[in-house]
Formats: C-alpha cells, sequence, structure tokens
C-alpha cells in the first residue's frame, strides 16, 4: 500500500502522524510511504531520518493526497485537505465530527472512507488512540489553568499550591476518566485543594482508594456541580461521550456566579465543550473572558507539546497503521471489532451511531457498509 504523511497545517499544530520508526516498520513490510517535506521538522524529526527510515519525500500535501492509497494525520482535515481526498481513500486521523458538521459534510461528499482515532475501542472498553493524548491534555489542563489565573492574565492572583500560611487554590475536575484523573493527578502535585465529580460511584471508589484524603470526590448532581463551580479557582471540564458532542454541564448562569477572574479549561471543546460558553480557541490566542470568568479552551492543546505528544499517539497509532496496510481496510475492520468503531465515514455514509444522531444523518451500521 502506498501511505501518506502530509504535513499538519491547523493552528500551531506541530505533532505528526508517523514517526521515522513507524516508516521503517511499514517499509519492512513492503509498503511505501510518501511523506510531506517538513512534516515532522516540528517536534524535532527532519527528513534524512524519513529518508534513512525508507519514505520517500514529496513536495507539498497535494502530492501526497494524489499518490497515497492512505493518509495518516493527527488532526482533522482542513477544508482544503477534504477538498484533496479521494474516493475509496483511507484517511486515518482525529476527526471529532459531532460538533463539525461542515467537516462531516465534506468528508461524506469526497466519497473517501474515514477512520477517527477517537472512536476506536479495546477489549476493556477504552478509547487506546485517545488515551495518550487524554493524559497529555490532562496534564496540561493544570499547568494551563495555572498560568491563566496569573493576574497580568485575567486570572484572580491564585497560586494554586499556596504558600505557608495561605490556603492552597482550588480546583474542580468534572469527569473522572483519564483526563480527569490525570489533571487531579498534577493538581494535586502542585498542591491544590482538589475535588473531582462523576456519576460513576466505582470510578470514585477507584480514586478514592487510589489517593485518599488528599483527593475529595463528589458524586455529581446538580448541587454538587454548583457548590464545587462556585468554591473553584479552576474548573477543569474532562467528560467525554465517544463520538458524541459533549453535554453542557456548566450553564451561563452558572458560570455567571463564579469568582471573578476565576478559570474554566475545556478539555471537551474538541467536542463541542462542556460549558455553555465554550467556543474554540488557538495556542495563538488562547482565552477570553466571559461574566469575569477566564476560558481556555484550545482545541489541539497536545499540540503544544508536540513532541511529547507526537512519540505517545504514534505507539498506540502504529499497531493500526500496519493492520489497515497490510490487510486493506475492508479486511482489518472486519476482522478487529475494535478498529472497526473507529469507522465513521465510508463512502457518502455515516457509520457512528452517535455521529448520525447528533449530525441529524441516517445511520449506516460499519459491518453492514463494508459489505455492500
Amino acid at each position: 500500500m502506498i501511505i501518506g504523511l502530509p504535513r499538519e497545517i491547523k493552528n500551531h499544530e506541530y505533532r505528526v502522524g508517523l514517526t521515522p520508526t513507524g516508516v521503517r516498520e511499514l517499509t519492512a513490510r513492503g509498503h511505501r510511504v510518501l511523506v510531506e517535506r517538513g512534516a515532522g521538522a516540528g517536534v524535532g524529526l527532519d527528513d534524512a531520518a524519513y529518508v534513512q527510515a525508507g519514505s520517500q519525500m514529496v513536495e507539498g500535501a497535494e502530492s501526497v493526497f494524489a499518490k497515497a492509497e492512505m493518509i495518516v494525520k493527527v488532526k482533522e482535515p482542513q477544508p482544503n485537505e477534504c477538498a484533496m481526498l479521494r474516493p475509496g481513500q483511507i484517511l486515518f486521523t482525529y476527526l471529532h465530527l459531532a460538533p463539525d458538521p461542515e467537516q462531516a459534510r465534506l468528508l461524506v461528499d469526497s466519497d473517501a472512507v474515514a477512520i477517527a482515532y477517537e472512536t476506536v475501542t479495546d477489549a476493556q472498553g477504552g478509547l487506546p488512540l485517545l488515551a495518550p493524548m487524554s493524559e497529555v491534555a490532562g496534564r496540561m489542563a493544570v499547568q494551563a489553568g495555572a498560568h491563566a489565573l496569573e493576574k497580568a492574565q485575567g486570572g484572580r492572583g491564585i497560586l494554586l499550591g499556596g504558600v505557608p500560611g495561605v490556603l492552597p487554590g482550588n480546583v474542580a475536575v468534572i469527569g473522572g476518566g483519564v483526563v480527569g484523573v490525570n489533571a487531579a493527578r498534577m493538581a494535586l502535585g502542585l498542591g491544590a485543594d482538589v475535588t473531582v465529580l462523576d456519576r460513576d460511584l466505582n470510578r470514585l471508589k477507584q480514586l478514592d482508594a487510589q489517593y485518599g484524603p488528599r483527593l475529595k470526590t463528589l458524586y455529581s448532581t446538580t448541587d454538587a456541580l454548583e457548590s464545587a463551580v462556585f468554591q473553584a479557582d479552576l474548573v477543569i471540564g474532562a467528560v467525554l461521550i465517544p463520538g458524541a458532542a459533549a453535554p453542557k454541564l456548566v450553564t451561563r448562569d452558572m458560570l455567571s456566579r463564579m469568582r471573578p477572574g476565576a478559570v474554566v479549561v475545556d478539555v471537551a471543546i474538541d467536542q463541542g465543550g462542556c460549558f455553555e460558553t465554550s467556543h474554540p480557541t488557538t495556542h495563538q490566542d488562547p482565552t477570553y473572558t466571559v461574566d469575569g470568568v477566564v476560558h481556555y479552551c484550545v482545541a489541539n492543546m497536545p499540540g503544544g507539546v508536540a513532541r511529547t505528544a507526537t512519540f505517545a499517539l504514534t505507539q498506540a497509532t502504529l499497531p493500526h497503521v500496519l493492520a489497515l496496510a497490510d490487510k486493506g481496510y475492508r479486511q482489518a475492520l472486519h476482522d478487529d471489532p475494535h478498529l472497526r468503531a473507529g469507522l465513521n465515514v465510508h463512502r457518502g455514509d455515516i457509520t457512528h451511531p452517535a455521529v448520525a444522531r447528533d449530525l441529524g444523518y441516517a445511520y449506516r451500521p460499519a459491518a453492514e457498509a463494508l459489505v455492500a
């Protein structure tokens, strides 16, 4: 198979979908890899490293899309990239379609085969290709929030860890999944007063057993959520419904009653955000203020630590890239129901139920689409 690796073009996105190590694995199996010049430069992977691994360097994304049978990326395709997709061409990347009807329309119109990292599952019910970036984003959320709390950034002027004789900052984490756990861990490490809210009692018991009295846990009701949010200096939104738009858990009314200068970090912004006042921002202009509350809603947070994020992501995605290349996408998806769960768009059909529901498309099961 011919695999194409274009350079990412989203604002301040430096990650890359394959490292030279991945290229070497593919070429050793007889596949051909086309890499756009400069694709790995943002994470310190120069063109010479890709050439040494066996890839062929090409000029411009147009050449990559025109020749490759499968495109491997990191972020969702931008409109000009969607326009370069061919019927039947495989796209393997993050998509986050539920809050992005325009991208969904373009992918449907392209007649391509779009497989989303974020909905690939595993035998334990997890999301193994989303997890590494969730770990990164959860940890980044605290350092981003801590910076935004500084007075010069519009925040309350709070040091999360406090100092002797001065209370630490109060952090509320909404959601006890991978993002939430990593955020809580970082906030505890800084010495903050941390509360995690979730509706999964077993998850709350696990967190209590792991962290003990250092970490407060709350069953998430409207009353509990309001109480935690109103007391918080920093609120981290870490909720996820796989493939679906994030629920708006913190309303504008709740936000208006938060402490002036408090900060919200919406890690769910890729799926539309869990604060009613959230809208996507970029690393170039990461924050804005509503009702005196600073919002950090960067849609590609891990891109800020691109080298760490690239290696964390590609070691998780590579086995699936190899399976798709070795077997072809139909056989690979037939053989692996967990990889098949990643199929979001197939030759004009929406094949993920949550995406179809949220965007108003007819849903066609992936297994059915693959045999049509």
